[in-house]
């Protein structure tokens, strides 16, 4: 496996939830664990994502939502897709799906994105 050169880990207060969440219902996949060590490597598609459960210190040290401040951005192929499976789920959306603009030097994109809060409070932006 290639590995990303930033590869975001999050500290997460239940690593089951959290493992429920990003595969079950985003559809990342475990290339690998370490029970030993509560922490999950992730994928969905070309990103990259590390867990591991933080220790009773650790997780005392952290308000909700944990990733105040920090906005993580997937790059995924299929968004309206992804944003349906989560609609139908009854997950809340943080930011509604929309198709949206931005400059990039003298171009303009207009990728479709949303936004959901992981059982952490991890801001996820999912764009394509």
């Amino acid at each position: 496996m290639d590995y990303n050169a930033v590869i975001p880990e999050f500290i997460v207060s239940n690593l089951e939830q959290s493992r429920s969440f990003y595969c079950d219902l985003l559809g990342f996949t475990i290339e690998y664990e370490r029970p030993e060590e509560n922490f999950l490597f992730l994928s969905l598609e070309d990103c990259q994502l590390m867990l591991e459960e933080g220790s009773k210190e650790e997780l005392a040290e952290l308000n909700y939502p944990f990733g105040r401040g920090v906005n993580i951005s997937f790059g995924i192929e299929d968004v309206p897709r992804l944003y349906q499976k989560v609609i139908e789920s009854n997950y809340p959306i943080h930011r509604p799906l929309t198709k949206r603009e931005f400059r990039v030097g003298e171009q303009y994109i207009y990728p479709h994105e949303f936004a959901v809060l992981d059982p952490d409070g991890y801001f996820l932006r999912f764009s394509e």
